[in-house]
């Protein structure tokens, strides 16, 4: 088994090694220490790298082949869905609630799984929501949060990071307002790192890594960061 890199030496606070040195087992772990800077952060996301890790461990940056992607144009919404955003009172917004929302994913599932949020995660990601490049999609119901999303969008990618919901379908409505944001704003790709039913449910697929590296280079490009629209809206795609 190839060993991980270790990052905090001499390379500089924006280096890692290349994605393909990746582990297959376990899938995608690449490198292990550095920080949690937003230069490192950006640095990474931009080469399709995520941190995930939990308390007690070092920080540990992952690049899975394959991927799990949402092409926005394959949205799959069912029957059960379009009538839930129609009926159910829930409305969305955007970037009025991120310290809500990223906590809400925090929080202790019922399942009573741990959260690998650590605070070092948060704080990491408030930063970069502060400096307008994470943003949080959040489901709202009679003036309660009740469940959402949030991420790092560059260029024409969002880098999806975690989802959270208080009520049946919460953060469904939450990503469905997703797809009409990046539609609007020429997103090609949200990034959902691994598979998982939730978002399967939803049209996500897995694509190869190289095949998703090639969309960052085309597409994961700086771009001048900001907060995005907090105008109010309702989850129909």
């Amino acid at each position: 088994m190839n060993a991980i890199v270790w990052l905090g030496g001499l390379e500089g606070p924006t280096w890692f090694p290349p994605v393909e040195q990746a582990l297959s087992e376990p899938d995608g772990l690449l490198a292990a220490g550095g920080d949690l800077t937003p230069e490192r952060l950006l640095a990474a996301y931009q080469r399709g790298i995520f941190p995930w890790y939990s308390d007690g461990q070092p920080i540990l940056w992952w690049c899975p082949d394959p991927r799990a992607v949402l092409f926005p144009e394959e949205l799959h919404v069912s029957r059960s869905l379009r009538r839930h955003l129609r009926t159910s009172g829930h409305e969305t917004r955007i970037d009025t609630e991120f310290a809500g929302v990223i906590r809400g994913c925090a929080a202790p599932r019922s399942s009573g799984a741990g959260t690998w949020l650590t605070r070092e995660m948060i704080a990491a990601y408030e930063r970069l929501h502060e400096l307008g490049y994470a943003h949080s999609i959040e489901t709202w119901h009679e003036g309660r949060l009740v469940g959402g999303l949030y991420g790092v969008a560059l260029g024409r990618v969002f880098f999806g990071e975690s989802m959270f919901s208080l009520e049946p379908n919460a953060s469904k409505v939450a990503l469905v307002r997703l797809v009409r944001e990046a539609r609007e704003r020429n997103i090609v790709v949200i990034d959902c790192q691994v598979p998982n039913p939730h978002v399967q449910s939803l049209g996500s697929r897995s694509i190869p890594r190289p095949e998703f590296t090639a969309l960052l280079r085309e597409h994961c490009h700086p771009h001048p960061p900001g907060r995005w629209s907090t105008r109010d809206g309702h989850g129909a795609s």
